[in-house]
C-alpha cells in the first residue's frame, strides 16, 4: 500500500523537473523584456550640460531628444544598445545592463567636441538645432504682405489695378516668394546634414535637392512640427524615397541583351 504513493511522489518530482527545464528559458525571456527606465544627463568634456542631445535605441531604431538642461529619460529593455549624441559632438554608445527590481538605470554621458576642418583651415562648430528652429519659425510668404492695404477698388481703380496686375509689383512678389523658398531649402539641407551625421537618413550632397523636392513640405508644417515630430516624419518619408529610387533604377529588359552589343 505504501509503494503507490512513493511512485506517485517520484513521478510528480520528474514532472516538476521537466516543467522547470522546459519553461525556465521562457521565464527568463519574459523577465528580460521588462521595461527599464533609463535616466541620465549629457555633459560636454568640461562638465557643462548639453542641450539638444539625441538618444537612439539601436534595436528599435527610435530616438528622442533630451531636455534643454541636458537630461534625458527613455524606456528600453535589458541589453538594448543606446547611442547618445549632440550636435557638434562625438557620440557615445552603451549597453543597458540588468538592474534591480526598481527597473531604473542611471547613466550620465560625457561627449567630446567634434571639430570640423574646412579646406581653408577654418574650424567651426555647426549651429545647434534651436538656432535652425528659430529660422524655420520665421519662414513664410504671404502675398498680402506685399500688397497695399485698404485700397478701395471703386474709389482708386488705377491704384488697385496697378497693385494687382503691374508686372513690377508681380515680380516683386515673385522675388519674395522665391527668396523664401531658397531659405527653406537651405534650412532643410542644414537639418539633413545633421540627420545624416546622426545616421537617421543616408543621403549624399547630390541627393539633398531631389529629396527636398520629393518631400514638398510646406512652411506651415515646418513651423508647427516639433523637432522630434519633424525628424520622425523625414525618417519615414526617406524610407518611401528609397523605394522610389529602387524602382527608378530597375533594369530594363534591354539591359540583359549584353550579348547583342
Amino acid at each position: 500500500m505504501t509503494i503507490l504513493p512513493t511512485f506517485a511522489a517520484a513521478g510528480m518530482k520528474y514532472i516538476l523537473i521537466i516543467f522547470v527545464l522546459t519553461y525556465s528559458p521562457l521565464l527568463t525571456v519574459s523577465f528580460s523584456q521588462t521595461e527599464i527606465q533609463v535616466k541620465g544627463k549629457v555633459y560636454d568634456e568640461n562638465g557643462y550640460p548639453l542641450p539638444n542631445s539625441i538618444v537612439l535605441n539601436q534595436r528599435t531604431k527610435r530616438g528622442s531628444f533630451g531636455n534643454p538642461n541636458g537630461e534625458f529619460h527613455v524606456q528600453c529593455i535589458v541589453h538594448d544598445t543606446l547611442t547618445v549624441t549632440a550636435l557638434g559632438y562625438h557620440s557615445r554608445t552603451f549597453v543597458i545592463p540588468e538592474v534591480g527590481p526598481e527597473n531604473i538605470f542611471q547613466r550620465d554621458v560625457y561627449l567630446d567636441l567634434r571639430i570640423y576642418e574646412m579646406p581653408v583651415v577654418e574650424i567651426f562648430g555647426p549651429r545647434d538645432l534651436e538656432a535652425i528652429q528659430e529660422d524655420i519659425e520665421r519662414l513664410g510668404y504671404n502675398e498680402k504682405d506685399y500688397m497695399l492695404s485698404g485700397i478701395n477698388a471703386a474709389a482708386s481703380p488705377i491704384t488697385f489695378l496697378y497693385q494687382q496686375f503691374s508686372k513690377k509689383e508681380q515680380s516683386k512678389r515673385e522675388a519674395a516668394y522665391l527668396a523664401n523658398e531658397d531659405r527653406k531649402r537651405d534650412l532643410l539641407k542644414e537639418l539633413f546634414r545633421h540627420y545624416v551625421d546622426y545616421e537617421i537618413i543616408q543621403l549624399d550632397n547630390s541627393q539633398f535637392d531631389d529629396f527636398i523636392d520629393y518631400l514638398n513640405v510646406s512652411d506651415e508644417f515646418m513651423r508647427r512640427s516639433t523637432q522630434y515630430d519633424f525628424l520622425i516624419y523625414v525618417r519615414d518619408r526617406f524610407k518611401e524615397y528609397k523605394v522610389k529610387l529602387r524602382q527608378l533604377n530597375k533594369m530594363k529588359a534591354s539591359d540583359f541583351d549584353y550579348d547583342k552589343d
